[in-house]
């Protein structure tokens, strides 16, 4: 048994060092909000800041170290899993190079339309107002039309969605048509 929970410790060491490695170097303010989460094998669930994380000792008792200096000891033994923030998770996966191609997705009308997200930042579309650029911010990409519309395609679940955001609406209100996104020429990442 000791063994085991050593293996396990050393295991979630080695994601914990992995996800630093390949986390960008200088977060943006919306990477924050990343978190670890702890499921204890009762039931409840603890949940902590990476931000605020220096280090995870995985010696009975484990001790989490914060950075202003204060531990919380966790007994090993009482840990189901832990779980890494899933939005950190979709910003690793969901880089630029995941969003390249074109886009069938709905105009919530039942018609369907292309949008084509290309390498340089820009974007075009097979209907209204033809040109527009793109970016990714949190894992999603989000298009700025010229006529003020704007949309984003999000990764839900193991599909995507195209949310539609009309002038004067922002990106975290309400959209004002959700559609299927499906992208019709993936690129190999």
């Amino acid at each position: 048994m000791r063994g085991l929970v050593r293996v396990v410790g050393i295991s979630g060491l080695l994601l914990l060092a992995l996800a630093g490695a390949v986390a960008k170097p200088s977060p943006s303010p919306a990477d924050d909000h990343n978190s670890i989460l702890i499921v204890f094998k009762d039931g409840h669930r603890q949940n902590f800041a990476m931000t605020e994380i220096v280090r995870i000792d995985f010696k009975a008792p484990s001790v989490i170290v914060f950075k202003d200096g204060h531990q919380q000891k966790i007994p090993v033994a009482d840990i189901a899993r832990i779980d890494f923030d899933s939005s950190q998770m979709t910003a690793m996966t969901s880089g630029r190079a995941h969003f390249l191609g074109k886009w069938q997705v709905g105009d919530s009308n039942g018609r369907t339309f292309y949008i084509t997200l290309e390498d340089d930042g820009y974007a075009r579309k097979s209907i209204g107002a033809a040109h527009g650029t793109w970016t990714v911010v949190d894992g999603e990409a989000r298009i700025n039309w010229d006529d003020g519309w704007h949309d984003a395609i999000r990764k839900v679940g193991t599909k995507h969605e195209k949310f539609a955001y009309e002038p004067g609406n922002s990106f975290d209100g309400t959209p004002s048509n959700v559609t299927a996104a499906i992208n019709t020429q993936p690129k190999p990442i």
